[in-house]
């Protein structure tokens, strides 16, 4: 594996030369996971191809799973993190529920499940606009749960890769979890019933053209980050709103009191990815929202005492909570 670059020529190197590969990454014995998974599912002749991109995706109708570039050496990571707030796949078992999502498209694009009629009536046509915002039903019963943001609810082809992600979990008796969700049960009835039958037979396609492939990736990180823009909306008047959790756990001491800004800082990355997890609020506004508060708690000059930083992180993460929540359903942030 390459040796890490000093970060300030990490930035300006072209992505192609950073020499990432695969082999030898925390992320190989991870494929080699999901791969005896799908060996003891049954799907024995389908053997998807994995490479290094810009983002998790399968390019249509082919069997190749793209993974993202940065989770393959830990200094990218950390360096994705301060970059845009969020990281797809930080741990080891969100790389696995990743992993197993991709191949649900995997399996549908080389069997070409999304022809079938029943695939349609259960799922929808894959014809269908593929968009990038659209507005979850938290906890509908018509979907399973598996990645973050109710991501079955984008569109039909997520919904079955969502649903196949869940059925090839080891360890989930998804009949039992999904008992009370008759909708939700039928795709995973499905799942079960057509990759069993299908599983020993050729995949009708078989194509691993790659897209976005990082060894042909001549731009360099600081051109990939700036073309991820951070959302400009800055929401007002949430002055009062910041100034009563700060002023409800003021200590009489100031001199012991810390910035607000600080602690908010602090909370970026674990509040964008839970935010995003159960609302749906996608993780670059989240992280635009909270730089924004937090901007705003140091212009107003807001402290508060480290024995109360429990309670102030609770009341922070309910307000942004609260904020996206709106923001989701209503289209801003406030009336």
């Amino acid at each position: 594996m390459a040796e890490p670059f000093h970060e300030a020529k990490l930035g300006s190197t072209p992505i192609r030369d950073l020499g990432l590969t695969i082999t030898g990454t925390p992320l190989e014995p991870l494929i080699a996971v999901l791969e005896r998974e799908i060996a003891d599912a049954g799907i024995a002749r389908l053997r998807p191809r994995f490479y290094l991109s810009t983002e998790w995706g399968v390019p249509t109708d082919t069997v190749a799973i793209a993974i993202p570039f940065y989770l393959a050496r830990p200094d990218l990571t950390r360096l994705h993190a301060e970059r845009t707030g969020h990281v797809e796949g930080y741990s080891r078992a969100e790389i696995l529920r990743y992993l197993r999502h991709e191949m649900g498209h995997v399996v549908d694009y080389a069997y070409r499940l999304h022809d079938e009629r029943e695939f349609i009536h259960l799922f929808g046509s894959i014809t269908q606009p593929y968009v990038e915002s659209y507005r979850p039903e938290p906890f509908s019963r018509r979907y399973v749960t598996h990645l973050p943001g109710w991501y079955a609810q984008k569109h039909p082809e997520e919904d079955w890769a969502e649903t196949f992600a869940v059925w090839l979990t080891p360890g989930r008796d998804w009949r039992a979890e999904y008992a009370d969700w008759p909708a939700a049960l039928a795709k995973l009835e499905y799942c079960d019933g057509r990759v069993r039958a299908l599983g020993g037979t050729d995949p009708l396609s078989v194509d691993d053209e790659l897209d976005e492939d990082v060894g042909e990736l001549g731009y360099s990180l600081d051109d990939y980050y700036s073309n991820l823009a951070l959302s400009d909306t800055e929401p007002r008047g949430l002055d009062a709103a910041l100034r009563a959790i700060f002023e409800d756990h003021a200590d009489l001491d100031a001199s012991t009191s810390l910035p607000a800004a600080k602690l908010l800082e602090g909370l970026e990355l674990d509040v964008v990815a839970n935010v995003y997890r159960w609302t749906g609020h996608f993780p670059e506004q989240t992280r635009a929202l909270v730089r924004h508060l937090a901007r705003r708690a140091d212009e107003l000059g807001l402290a508060y005492p480290p024995v109360r930083e429990g309670k102030v992180m609770l009341a922070l993460t309910t307000l942004v909570t609260a904020l996206a929540m709106n923001h989701v359903y209503k289209g801003s942030y406030l009336p």
